[in-house]
C-alpha cells in the first residue's frame, strides 16, 4: 500500500487543550510524573514506567475496585504476567456506575432497527434492569464463574445479559443470530454454558428471518444448559419453545426490585471468552480478565478515542465481534451508546449517516469496508446532512485505503478526527489507533497506544524500519488470562509466543513510519476478513464437507480495493454446474453465516497438503494476492497442486496472466 504521508487533519487549539488527552498530561504533571514535551515522549514513559502509568489510567478515568492492588504489575514474563495481585473489583459496577446520581435519568441505550421508533432506556433504568436479570439467573442456580452465553441482536437485552452476568460473577459471551447452529455449537459447545439468551429472529434488509427451529437444534447441542431465556426480537413470533425456557419480560418481573449485586472479584477474574475465527478448527476461547479488560478499555476510549460524559457512540456492530465489548465500556465515561440492528444498507447506504444526524452522534464507529462502499458509492453524507456534531470516526476490520483518507476529508465535516484503529479479539483492544493530540497523515494509522510496545519484527527476531510482523514486547493488561480449558497454557503459548519467544506475534506484517505512525499490510496468516468481520476456514470447510459432490477444498482470501473476497477452491469428479455451486453457497451461508460464503468457486484438480497431511492455504493465498511462490515448495506433499491452481485461477480471470 502506498501513501504519500500528506497531513489530512491536524488537532486544533481547543482540543490540545481540553482533549481527555491534553487532561490527562497536565493530570500527570500536576503530580509530578513528569513534563512530557509531546505524544512520542508520553508514549516512551508509558513503556518504560508501566505500573505507574496503567495506575495512572486507573486514578484518571475514576475506576473503581473494593480492595486495591498490592502492586499495578506481578509477574511480568510473557505469557503468564500478572495485573493488578490481590485486587477485588467487579467489571459491571464501573460500567454502571452511572445508574445513580447525576447521570440517571439521561440515556444511557438508545436502540435503532430497521423499522419503527428508536428505544431510549435511562442509566437508571439499564441499573434496574440488570439488578432484576441478575436475581433471575440466580434464581436458576447460576453462580460465580458460570458462563452465560447470548446469540443476540446488538440492542438493549444484549447489554443488560452481560451486565447482569458480570455484577454477580458470570462469564459472558456472545454470539451473532446469523450464525448456523453448528457455528454456535462448536462456540458455546467448549464453554457449556448455564444460561442461553436466544432471540427469536432478526431482520436484516427489509426481511425478518426466524430462528426459532435452527436454535432449537442449539439447544439440543448444549446438554448442560439450566434455562433459556428467549428475547421477542420479532413481536410477531412466538417464543422460542421448550420446557425451561423463560420470556424476557417474565425474567425481568420475577427480579424486580433487586440491585445488582457487584460481587468483588479477584482482577484477573474471566469476564468475557470471546472466540477466534477457527482457521484450523474449532474456534480458540480466549478469556478476557476483569481489571485488564477494563483500564484498557478505559485508555482507549477516553483517553485515545475522546469519549466522556455527554457524547454519543454509533458503532456498526454485530455481538459477534469484539468491538461490541469495546464499545459497551464506554458506559462507564457516561456516554450514551446508540445501537443499530439490521442492515447497513437498509434502506440505503446512507442510513448510519442519517441516524448520526438525527441522534447528535459524536462518535461513530464502523469497517473500513463501509467506508470504502461510500466512496465508491459517491456518497456525500457531509453536504446531506448535519453531522455538525460529529467529531471521530472510527474505522476497523481492515486496512483503510489512502482513498477512503481522502473520501472522508472530501465530505465528511472538517473537524472530524478519522480514527484507524487496529487490534483484535486476542486482546479485546488495540495495538494502534488515534490520538487527538496527533495529525492525521493519509494512508496512515497515528500512533502506537499508550503502554503499548509494538514494533514490526523480522523473521530473525530483529526490529525493522521495513514491513515485518506486529509484536508486542512487554505485557498489556488487555492480554488474555488464558484459553479456556488450556490448563497448562500450550494452546495460548503457541498461539502467540511460539514465533517469537517472550513476544507477543500477533500475526499482522505492519510497517512503523519514520513519524511513529503505522501502516497495516493485511493478516500473515490465513485468517478470511470479508467485510473487516475474521472468519475461520474450518467452519466453511465443516459446511463444504456435506456436498457429497465434493471431495476436497481450500478456502482463501482474495484482497480486492480494500476488503477481501472468499474463493473456494473445490475438488470434485464431475464439473459442477452453476446449481450446484449456488446450493453449495447456500448452504454456507445457512450452516456458517451470509460472511462465510464465498464470492467465487474455482473447480480445481487437487488441493495442496504438507507432509504432515495439513492444507496449505497460506501458500495458495500468497499466489492469488501476487505474492508469487515463496513459499518453501520443499515441505508439500504434491508441490505440482500449485501449478494446476494457478492455472484455474487465470482461467476464472481471478490471477494476471
Amino acid at each position: 500500500m502506498m501513501t504519500n504521508n500528506e497531513v489530512l487533519w491536524t488537532p486544533t487549539p481547543a482540543l490540545r487543550e481540553h482533549s481527555h488527552m491534553a487532561r490527562y498530561i497536565n493530570w500527570l504533571e500536576s503530580r509530578g510524573l513528569g513534563g512530557f514535551a509531546g505524544y512520542d515522549a508520553l508514549h516512551a514513559w508509558s513503556v518504560r514506567e508501566p505500573e505507574a502509568f496503567w495506575q495512572s489510567v486507573w486514578d484518571f478515568c475514576g475506576l473503581h475496585c473494593h480492595t486495591p492492588a498490592s502492586r499495578v504489575l506481578g509477574r511480568r514474563d510473557m505469557p503468564g504476567a500478572e495485573w493488578f495481585p490481590g485486587m477485588r473489583m467487579n467489571f459491571a459496577a464501573n460500567l454502571l456506575r452511572h445508574g445513580t446520581g447525576p447521570l440517571a435519568d439521561h440515556d444511557a441505550v438508545v436502540c435503532h432497527g430497521e423499522s419503527g421508533a428508536p428505544a431510549r432506556y435511562s442509566f437508571a433504568r439499564l441499573y434496574r434492569d440488570v439488578g432484576a436479570l441478575e436475581a433471575w439467573l440466580r434464581a436458576q442456580g447460576v453462580q460465580s464463574g458460570d458462563r452465560v452465553a447470548g446469540v443476540v441482536t446488538h440492542g438493549y437485552e444484549a447489554l443488560v445479559a452481560m451486565l447482569a452476568a458480570t455484577s454477580m460473577g458470570a462469564v459472558w459471551s456472545s454470539a451473532s443470530p446469523d450464525f448456523g447452529a453448528e457455528a454456535i455449537i462448536d462456540r458455546f459447545g467448549q464453554i457449556s454454558p448455564s444460561v442461553l439468551v436466544l432471540v427469536n429472529g432478526y431482520r436484516y434488509g427489509g426481511r425478518d428471518y426466524d430462528r426459532r427451529e435452527e436454535f432449537a437444534r442449539v439447544v439440543q447441542g448444549l446438554p448442560g444448559l439450566r434455562a433459556v431465556l428467549s428475547v421477542p426480537v420479532l413481536p410477531g413470533l412466538g417464543e422460542q419453545s421448550g420446557p425451561a425456557v423463560t420470556c424476557w419480560s417474565r425474567a425481568l418481573a420475577e427480579g424486580r426490585g433487586q440491585a445488582p449485586s457487584f460481587t468483588p472479584l479477584p482482577a484477573d477474574h474471566p469476564v468475557y471468552i470471546l472466540f477466534s475465527s477457527g482457521t484450523t478448527g474449532k474456534p480458540k476461547c480466549i478469556v478476557h480478565g476483569a481489571a485488564g479488560t477494563l483500564v484498557n478499555h478505559a485508555k482507549e476510549l477516553v483517553l485515545h478515542g475522546d469519549l466522556g460524559t455527554g457524547d454519543r457512540l454509533m458503532y456498526y456492530t454485530t455481538c459477534g465481534w469484539m468491538m461490541w465489548n469495546w464499545q459497551a465500556s464506554a458506559l462507564l465515561a457516561g456516554v450514551t451508546l446508540i445501537t443499530v440492528d439490521g442492515a447497513v444498507a437498509q434502506p440505503d447506504l446512507n442510513r448510519l449517516w442519517a441516524l448520526a444526524e438525527q441522534e447528535k452522534v459524536t462518535h461513530f464507529g464502523t469497517s473500513a469496508r463501509f467506508l470504502a462502499e461510500c466512496r465508491k458509492t459517491g456518497l456525500q453524507p457531509g453536504q446531506r446532512f448535519d453531522l455538525t456534531a460529529l467529531r471521530v470516526v472510527f474505522s476497523t476490520g481492515s486496512p483503510l485505503l489512502p482513498e477512503d483518507y481522502d473520501w472522508v476529508y472530501g465530505t465528511l465535516p472538517k473537524q472530524v478526527l478519522l480514527g484507524s484503529i487496529a487490534g483484535g479479539t486476542d486482546i479485546c483492544g488495540c495495538f494502534v489507533g488515534c490520538c487527538p493530540l496527533l495529525p492525521v497523515r493519509r494512508g496512515e494509522i497515528q500512533c502506537r497506544l499508550l503502554g503499548v510496545d509494538a514494533v514490526a519484527m523480522d523473521e530473525q527476531g530483529r526490529e525493522t524500519t521495513g514491513r515485518g510482523e506486529l509484536v508486542c514486547r512487554q505485557p498489556l493488561p488487555c492480554m488474555p488470562v488464558g484459553f479456556w480449558q488450556d490448563g497448562d497454557n500450550k494452546r495460548y503459548h503457541d498461539a502467540y509466543f511460539d514465533t517469537f519467544p517472550g513476544i507477543w506475534a500477533h500475526g499482522d506484517y505492519v510497517a512503523f513510519t519514520g513519524h511513529g505512525g503505522a501502516i497495516i499490510y493485511g493478516r500473515s496468516d490465513a485468517t478470511l476478513n470479508p467485510g473487516g468481520v475474521r472468519i475461520g476456514t474450518a467452519e466453511i470447510y465443516r459446511q463444504v464437507e456435506l456436498d457429497p459432490n465434493i471431495k476436497d477444498s481450500l478456502v482463501v482470501g482474495r484482497q480486492t480495493d480494500g476488503d477481501v473476497e472468499v474463493v473456494l477452491l473445490v475438488v470434485a469428479d464431475e464439473r459442477l454446474s452453476e446449481d450446484q455451486c449456488k446450493r453449495l453457497r447456500q448452504r454456507i451461508r445457512t450452516g456458517a453465516s451470509p460472511r462465510h460464503m464465498p464470492r467465487h468457486i474455482v473447480q480445481v484438480p487437487e488441493i495442496p497438503y504438507t507432509r504432515s497431511g495439513k492444507k496449505v492455504e497460506l501458500a495458495v493465498a500468497r499466489l492469488l494476492n501476487g505474492g508469487g511462490r515463496s513459499d518453501n515448495r520443499d515441505a508439500l506433499a504434491n508441490p505440482q497442486a500449485l501449478d494446476a491452481i494457478a492455472d484455474c485461477l487465470r482461467k476464472a480471470s481471478l490471477l494476471e496472466p
